[in-house]
């Protein structure tokens, strides 16, 4: 019911300018003053039109981007075509109410004669118009700019998995000149657009949802990695998480003290991923404590008498 206030507002109004001049002279008859000044909204009849007008537009707008948009399930798993369609879809709203709001004004400064020269200069904004202002707030533009080219190369999309400035969450918002980043502790952090054209950042679901997430262990040369992996199936097994794609435990390091053990595995998407690589983590160290307990990390200090060491010269 909410939706549609607005809309009879509109309505009402618009039917209420169209008519304004009977209402007038109608008001002037019940109040007996002939001289009575309510008169003084009729020379801006085509202003309140002209704003109501716009107003209605983007309600219709809004209602045809909800009504398109019923066909995508952002809430999905596989929701990689709903995201692309979201992203384009907000922004190009965006940019249309924005270029609606500028013709508004512009039709508005037009009617008056005083002032008619700066609404013709809206209208001229490609001209010399447009250098003023790119010159005096080339920031404001930039990200205006900024924020049209993310539009439609979508480097991403409304509720990708992004890693930015050492922060990890979700695209929440993408307006013109700013985004919208919800954290995974449920902070949001708000960048320029123009941050994501000049710095790098990392896209965890750029093509897909799905992701593959690392575990790292440290234990002592003595450890069996045949036994680990025999765990490690067990622990994926047993798990909703894992997505039966990806699954490694390979030794990628020998440090003096300690090996350092990687494990690969995949999940369907990267909240399920950290959920599983913490699950990983958890019941290999807790193996690990149960069954070999000599091969948790250690420090070896080797002592040597006196008598050996004349044994061994002999």
């Amino acid at each position: 019911m909410k939706r549609y206030v607005q809309l009879i507002i509109c309505v009402l109004l618009i039917i209420f300018f169209f008519n304004i001049e009977s209402i007038v002279a109608y008001s002037k008859t019940l109040s007996g003053f002939e001289d009575y000044e309510s008169s003084i909204l009729i020379p801006q009849k085509q202003n309140f039109l002209i704003i109501a007008f716009a107003w209605l537009l983007i309600i219709f707008l809004r209602k045809g981007k909800r009504m398109f948009l019923k066909s995508y399930d952002i809430s999905a798993e596989d929701n990689l075509d709903a995201r692309k369609m979201y992203t384009q879809i907000n922004l190009l709203e965006k940019i249309i109410i924005f270029v609606i709001f500028l013709f508004a004004v512009a039709f508005i400064l037009l009617s008056f004669d005083s002032i008619k020269k700066i609404g013709y200069g809206i209208f001229a904004s490609a001209g010399l118009a447009g250098i003023i202002i790119g010159l005096s707030a080339q920031k404001v533009v930039g990200a205006l700019l900024a924020g049209i080219q993310i539009a439609f190369t979508q480097p991403f999309r409304i509720d990708d998995a992004v890693v930015v400035e050492n922060e990890w969450g979700w695209i929440e918002e993408i307006n013109l000149t700013y985004v919208v980043i919800r954290l995974w502790d449920k902070r949001r952090l708000v960048l320029p657009s123009t941050y994501f054209l000049e710095k790098p950042f990392q896209n965890w679901t750029r093509t897909s949802a799905d992701i593959v997430g690392s575990v790292f262990i440290h234990t002592d040369y003595t450890i069996s990695f045949d036994a680990l992996r025999t765990e490690l199936d067990r622990i994926l097994d047993n798990t909703d998480l894992w997505d039966k794609q990806a699954k490694v435990l390979q030794v990628t390091d020998a440090k003096e003290q300690n090996v350092e053990i990687r494990i690969l595995v995949s999940a369907k998407n990267s909240p399920t991923a950290w959920d599983l690589r913490v699950l990983v983590r958890e019941k290999m160290i807790e193996f690990i404590q149960k069954k070999y307990p000599e091969s948790l990390p250690r420090t070896r200090v080797y002592f040597e008498n006196e008598n050996q060491k004349i044994q061994q010269r002999k």
